[in-house]
Formats: C-alpha cells, sequence, structure tokens
C-alpha cells in the first residue's frame, strides 16, 4: 500500500510539473531559447575574433618582420611625417628613398608567394609584370609630372645595375666563397637574354645616330627621332611578348633551373593574405615614389649631387636591393644558373618593357618621350651588354669576372658623379624646320 501511494504521489508530482511547464508563455520560451543558444554564439565570435587577430599577426610577421630589411620599415612613416610637417625636401626624398628598399623585397616576396597558387604560366606574367614594381611606378609618376630626364636615367640606370652591379657582385661573392670548385652555368639562358639586351640596344642607338645623321638639314629632327622610338618601341614589346611565350610555353626547359632547385619551398602565406599585402604594398610604394620624384631636384640642389647621378645610381640600387641580395645569396650556393636569371631576367625586362612601355604610355599622355638617351648615356649602356656579354660566354665563371663587372660599375658611377651638366643643356629643345645645333648639348 505504501509503494502505492508513493507510487501516485510521484505520479501526481509529475503531472503537475507537466502542466506548470504547459502553462510557460511564448515570451517566456523564447527567452530561454535566447539565453540558452547566446553562450556559444558569444564564444564563436570571440573565438572568430581572436583567430582573425592570431592570423594578422602572423602575417605581419612573415611579411614584414621575418626581412632582414625590417630595419628600413621605420622610414616609411618618417617620410610620410616629414611631408606633413614639411620638414626639408631632402628629408622627405631620403626617407621615401630609404623606405622603398624593403618594399621592393617584399613586392617580390609576395609576387612569389602567389606565384605558388596560380600555377607557372600565370606566376611566370606575374614575376614578369611585378618585379620591377618600383621602377614602373617611379617612370609613370615622373612621366605625369612631365619629368621625361628622370625616367631615362631611372630606368638607364636599372639596367646598369643588374648587369653590373648585381650580376658583377654575385659572380664575385659566388667565386669567393666557391675557389675550390669550378662555377658552371647553362649558357643557353645568357645568350637569349643577351639577344634581347642588344635588339634594345638596337633600338636605343637608332634614334640617336638618326638624330646626328639629319644634322644640318632642313628637318624636323624632334618629330622624325620620335616617330622612329615609338615605332622600335612597339616592336620591343612584341619581342617581349614573344620572349615570354618562349620563356613559359615552347621552350620552358630552358628555365627550368630555378623551379627544380626551388621545389621544396612552400607558401607560407594564404593567397588573399598576399593579394591584399601586395596591393597596400603597392599603394605605399606610388605614395613613396611620388615623394621621390617631387624632391629629386630639390635632394640634388641641397646635397651637391647632380640629378643624374641619384636617378641612374642611388635610385636603381634602392629598387633593385630584392634582385641584389637574392642573387648573391643564390651564387653562394653556387647556383649561378638562378643568380643569372635573376640579373639578367630584370635586365631584360627593364630594358625591352618598362622602357617602350614607358614610351607608349607617354605617347598616350601627349608626351614627347623617345628612345634618344644621349650619347654618354648610351655609350654606357653598350658597354656594360656588351662587357656583360663576352663575360659569360664561355658558360663558367669565377671571381675575377665579378670583380671586373663591378670596377666597372663603379667607374661609370664615378662618371655621373661628376657630371654636373644641367638637365636643360642635356636635352635641348628643338625647333621644328629650323637646322639643328649641338653646341647646347656638350658636355
Amino acid at each position: 500500500m505504501q509503494i502505492n501511494n508513493i507510487h501516485s504521489e510521484s505520479e501526481g508530482t509529475m503531472n503537475e510539473d507537466l502542466e506548470n511547464n504547459n502553462t510557460e508563455t511564448p515570451q517566456d520560451m523564447s527567452h530561454s531559447m535566447v539565453k540558452k543558444k547566446s553562450d556559444p554564439v558569444l564564444v564563436t565570435n570571440s573565438n572568430a575574433r581572436f583567430q582573425m587577430l592570431r592570423s594578422f599577426m602572423t602575417n605581419l610577421h612573415v611579411v614584414v618582420l621575418a626581412t632582414k630589411l625590417v630595419v628600413l620599415f621605420p622610414a616609411v612613416p618618417l617620410a610620410v611625417a616629414a611631408n606633413f610637417y614639411n620638414f626639408g625636401r631632402p628629408w622627405i626624398f631620403a626617407f621615401s628613398l630609404l623606405g622603398l628598399a624593403p618594399l621592393a623585397e617584399r613586392v617580390s616576396f609576395l609576387t612569389e608567394q602567389i606565384a605558388y597558387y596560380t600555377g607557372p604560366t600565370v606566376g611566370g606574367l606575374l614575376n614578369a609584370t611585378c618585379g620591377n614594381a618600383t621602377e614602373m611606378i617611379i617612370s609613370l609618376l615622373a612621366l605625369h609630372k612631365n619629368k621625361i630626364h628622370v625616367v631615362k636615367f631611372s630606368l638607364l640606370g636599372s639596367i646598369l645595375s643588374n648587369l653590373l652591379l648585381v650580376l658583377g657582385s654575385s659572380l664575385l661573392c659566388g667565386g669567393l666563397a666557391n675557389l675550390k670548385r669550378e662555377q658552371r652555368y647553362d649558357r643557353k639562358q645568357a645568350d637569349v637574354n643577351s639577344l634581347l639586351l642588344l635588339l634594345g640596344l638596337l633600338c636605343h642607338l637608332l634614334p640617336l645616330l638618326f638624330r646626328y645623321a639629319l644634322a644640318g638639314g632642313n628637318y624636323s629632327v624632334a618629330t622624325s627621332t620620335l616617330q622612329l622610338s615609338r615605332a622600335c618601341s612597339i616592336l620591343m614589346l612584341l619581342a617581349y611578348v614573344a620572349y615570354i611565350i618562349f620563356q613559359l610555353k615552347t621552350h620552358r626547359k630552358l628555365f627550368d633551373a630555378q623551379e627544380e632547385e626551388d621545389d621544396e619551398d612552400k607558401a607560407v602565406i594564404g593567397f588573399w593574405s598576399a593579394f591584399t599585402w601586395l596591393v597596400g604594398m603597392t599603394l605605399v610604394i606610388s605614395l613613396l615614389s611620388e615623394y621621390v620624384v617631387g624632391t629629386i631636384e630639390a635632394a640634388s640642389d641641397s646635397w651637391g649631387i647632380s640629378v643624374s647621378f641619384i636617378s641612374i645610381i642611388l635610385l636603381p640600387i634602392v629598387g633593385n636591393a630584392a634582385e641584389h641580395a637574392g642573387s648573391i645569396i643564390f651564387a653562394f650556393k653556387n647556383k649561378l644558373d638562378i643568380s643569372l636569371s635573376v640579373a639578367m631576367g630584370s635586365a631584360t625586362q627593364i630594358s625591352m618593357f618598362v622602357v617602350p612601355l614607358s614610351v607608349v604610355v607617354a605617347w598616350i599622355m601627349g608626351i614627347r618621350m623617345d628612345l634618344d638617351f644621349n650619347l654618354l648615356e648610351t655609350g654606357c649602356l653598350a658597354f656594360g651588354i656588351i662587357v656583360t656579354a663576352f663575360t659569360l660566354q664561355d658558360g663558367t665563371s669565377h671571381y675575377m669576372k665579378g670583380v671586373v663587372l663591378t670596377l666597372c660599375y663603379i667607374v661609370i658611377s664615378a662618371c655621373f658623379f661628376v657630371l654636373k651638366t644641367p638637365l636643360t643643356n642635356q636635352y635641348p629643345k628643338v625647333n621644328f624646320g629650323a637646322k639643328v645645333s649641338f653646341d647646347d648639348t656638350s658636355t
């Protein structure tokens, strides 16, 4: 009986509980549901924010802090601050120049990271386009401000820097680090790049020779030289397109040395993260390049250094910092094929792509830019290309070749350092239909 009473009492209690539950209002039920589900949502949101912060810090370490040029990154905000607070224009130029060095190196790194996800063809095109982003941006900004001399000087200096300084220091350091081993490389890559550089040299020589050939005649020399330069620029761009197809499609095996050496490397950053950082750093490069272009004359006057020396020597050294460091590292490891690919490939890209592209863009903008780089500059370019071609003709290397190339670059640097000729005398205006006088162009 007691058991039955207990059982009946328990059933009654359960029924009362069920009735009480059934009497809850919809507001109470919704409140309880929200209360029960809110805790996981808060936890999920906090975890997501923590993961985003952790991912950002990881990317910041990989992209900004992992480079050895991280000590130069403070120059970027210093350049912005110097411009905002109206410091001296030479200070703005100096900080901007220093800030461009790590940014150019990181753009090259981010381009390589994106190439891991896009495949060899798109990655190769991306490297070909962004490999000299700093030079391209400076050239476009200088064209926008109609500073044609800065465009010509900086592009000429970039070619000379890659051929003589980057390649020369790589052969020198590689030869000293591998004294007991013979350093060899594939001549086929060097031959292709040398041929393209010689073609570019011909396109630079023809407008110069054309100007001298028409001296004393009643011809519009400036117009004829400009038309010839634009025609040569279009042909140079077509030749570069053929080179890209040759390199990435038809004869890819000739350029596979670098990929075979780097097969074990993997991407250390995600695609969209790399793309976002690349866009951001490109914008910062554009800002600093605008500072450089706008203050280069003031820095020249303040420091007592010619604009030609700053543009031909200082700017390319900063822009080629990534190629310079990478080429030397590979030469130390006795990987000369990669060093040659870096140095010669960058020089070929500037000569056959960036230079003619600048002429075409200037044509579209209504600016009269030609391929006549004047006698002294064109002579230095021809000398650098010919010496480099002779240096690489036997397929072997030693440190003495690096010594010669590096000394050639030092001699050319000294030449432009002592050159104090004003820019107005270097690029005289020609009166259309009148006889040409070269008295003002003497240096």
